[in-house]
């Protein structure tokens, strides 16, 4: 028993020498403050992003949410939003998720959709159409990435021409860039997500980086880009102050909403059958006053 206890008091001495050594050599005795700067811990990116959709959308949209889920890696997808008046949930579904960042789809009409990025809780927000949409299934693109790999995001000069623009590049920044630090990230970039700005709306592209030619896989690196997918197309309509709500920062008073495009269309319509009614209606005016009125001597009369 005393040989046990002995042996116990042996190795808890040896433990603290080691950890005393651990301790000692962790200490900056020099008191050098470069080294101090080197081992101290970086600010990590903590981005994580809530995508979720609302009612009403169809196969396309599906699709299209379903691609860039796996362009981010760090988005983490929730149920669909019954009521599209409350938006005002949406920052408390991103906190209960542990996201500040939302992208939330809003489906109108079965055949419009909306596209809300904002930083929760604080904002701000920015609501946008999205037209052309192709996903990677209609494009069947010969270009191919690694699933949860990260993307290199790359904007348009013309996006820091703007102010609305800058604070889209700074929106879009902390959500389509890809922490090195989220969970199912894989250690390699080998896409390029690109952001343009044509005629007052952004331009989304997918491009894969080939470090080779495929037609010389054995001969000398040739760096190149194939599109991957999906495209689509970002109208801005208003940016918010606050999340999903507050004050109009900026507003596009070049946008007309597609219900009055089509509401257009209609009333084009209506006014090219009511011109041809109208038409006909002075055409057989017309036959009216040139008919002569009938002579009480014809011979349909007198032989009658």
């Amino acid at each position: 028993m005393a040989s046990m206890i002995k042996a116990q008091k042996a190795n808890a001495a040896k433990y603290d020498k080691e950890k005393g050594k651990r301790k000692a050599e962790d200490m900056n005795l020099d008191g050098d403050d470069e080294q101090t700067s080197q081992t101290r811990p970086r600010k990590k990116n903590k981005q994580r992003v809530l995508m979720l959709s609302s009612r009403g959308v169809t196969h396309r949209m599906r699709h299209l949410m379903n691609d860039i889920e796996v362009l981010l890696p760090h988005v983490k997808k929730d149920a669909k939003l019954d009521s599209k008046s409350q938006l005002h949930l949406l920052p408390e579904l991103a906190d209960l998720n542990n996201c500040n960042n939302t992208l939330y789809f809003e489906a109108r009409r079965h055949e419009d959709l909306y596209l809300w990025a904002a930083k929760t809780p604080n904002g701000p927000s920015i609501k946008m159409h999205v037209q052309n949409v192709h996903t990677m299934d209609e494009l069947k693109m010969t270009g191919n990435c690694l699933k949860g790999s990260r993307g290199i995001v790359s904007f348009d000069k013309a996006f820091e021409e703007t102010e609305w623009g800058r604070l889209t590049k700074e929106v879009f920044t902390h959500i389509f860039c890809v922490p090195p630090q989220a969970r199912r990230a894989k250690p390699f970039i080998d896409h390029i997500l690109t952001f343009s700005i044509v005629d007052g709306k952004i331009w989304f592209r997918n491009y894969q980086i080939l470090e080779k030619d495929p037609l010389q896989p054995n001969g000398p690196p040739q760096t190149s880009l194939i599109e991957i997918g999906p495209r689509f197309v970002l109208t801005p309509i208003r940016i918010f102050e606050g999340a999903f709500s507050g004050a109009t920062v900026f507003s596009n008073p070049e946008f007309v909403s597609p219900t009055a495009v089509r509401s257009a269309m209609k009333r084009e319509r209506g006014d090219k059958y009511r011109i041809r009614k109208q038409a006909e209606q002075e055409r057989s005016g017309r036959k009216e006053l040139r008919r002569l009125e009938e002579d009480e001597l014809a011979v349909t009369k007198v032989f009658a």
